[in-house]
């Protein structure tokens, strides 16, 4: 199931407070970061924010630069990204800015808070329910299926940043630290209590901004089960480029794979046909350089490219039966095996028959067969 990529933009204080409410409210960045937002909010296909933000803070969402917005004009884009709000009450004001400003509107909310909703606002938003209750999933697959959304900025409020990064589906975070100290024990947080992922997010970039600092991270650590989250595209993205590094051949494909703890710490990674070994795979490279002994392998995750093999002639044992050995259980690959060099090839057939989760992702299947279009 696709999903747009999701990036959650907010500014805080040093001492962890979003932007203050009220008619006076306190405006943490700077300028400089205003006009960094607009050309973010100008890059990407829909702009989400909770109902509570639009009742707290009466935003309009624009892109404000008339030469951005000729851009996506040229481009055969719409002149403004499409405006989001999430209700679970379908308790909104229909004479907030936020409808009255920009292109197209949409509410998703439950199936109680739609009839409210729709006969709140009438014809000016499109109103989607999603059952008995929110679900981000579902919100997300319909952005991308029924309405075209590749890319989504989040604004906010806390609650759905909170909800996004605990369900795994928050691609990147761009954190704006203001040199404020807020102090009011009542100003909202970023961030609510509640099950986040393990381990530490990756640091992509830092730049200083005026007065403010941007901080962009991406988490790290894969998900746990059948359902994929946002760090599991990462790995599976690099093991898929991975792959582009093999010697070509004519008789084996191109695989990358890439061996990450629960905790999102990168254990180890290897591609087909690497160094010296012309018939190495590459789950085989990537497992031979992490300690057996090692208890992070019993949580890990295996990215690879291509479904690790379940057989093969060239090694006594196939890269599915090593991941078992290991003592890995779950696995996400980009693409099945087809039958070019072993017919009726199921390695996903081994794993799971061994007690391993398999997670195809196939949105990624075109750029894990891209090394390999000479053999298909």
């Amino acid at each position: 199931m696709p999903l747009p990529y999701v990036l959650l933009s907010a500014a805080v204080s040093l001492d962890g407070y979003l932007d203050d409410t009220g008619p006076e409210r306190l405006l943490l960045s700077s300028p400089a970061d205003f006009d960094r937002v607009d050309a973010v909010r100008a890059s990407v296909d829909a702009i989400l924010v909770g109902a509570g933000t639009i009742r707290a803070d009466n935003p309009r969402l624009l892109v404000n630069s008339a030469e951005r917005r000729a851009a996506r004009t040229a481009a055969g884009r719409p002149e403004y990204p499409l405006k989001v709000t999430v209700t679970a009450s379908g308790d909104l004001d229909p004479a907030a800015r936020f409808w009255h400003t920009g292109g197209e509107k949409l509410v998703y909310t439950t199936d109680r808070g739609a009839e409210r909703a729709a006969r709140l606002l009438g014809r000016t938003a499109d109103v989607v329910p999603l059952g008995p209750a929110l679900d981000w999933r579902a919100l997300l697959a319909h952005l991308h299926d029924e309405r075209g959304v590749g890319r989504l900025m989040v604004e906010g409020g806390g609650t759905v940043h909170t909800q996004l990064l605990h369900h795994g589906l928050a691609d990147e975070l761009h954190l704006v630290l203001a040199p404020l100290f807020v102090g009011d024990p009542a100003a909202p947080r970023l961030f609510g209590p509640g099950g986040y992922q393990a381990g530490r997010l990756r640091l992509l970039d830092t730049r200083r901004i005026e007065d403010v600092v941007l901080m962009r991270y991406a988490p790290t650590a894969p998900g746990t089960g059948p359902l994929p989250v946002a760090a599991d595209r990462h790995w599976l993205r690099t093991a898929c480029e991975l792959a582009a590094l093999c010697p070509p051949s004519r008789t084996a494909f191109s695989v990358g794979a890439v061996v990450v703890a629960a905790d999102g710490t990168e254990l180890a990674r290897g591609h087909s046909r690497e160094g010296t070994d012309p018939v190495v795979h590459a789950e085989e490279a990537a497992l031979a350089k992490t300690d057996p002994a090692d208890p992070r392998l019993a949580g890990a995750t295996v990215y690879s490219s291509l479904e690790p093999c379940a057989r093969r002639a060239s090694r006594p044992a196939p890269c599915a039966e090593l991941i078992l050995r290991a003592g890995v259980r779950r696995v996400v690959t980009a693409w099945r095996e087809p039958d070019t060099f072993v017919a009726g090839a199921d390695g996903t057939g081994v794993l799971r028959a061994g007690g391993a989760e398999v997670v195809v992702l196939p949105e990624l299947e075109d750029l894990a067969k891209a090394p390999n279009a000479h053999l298909l």
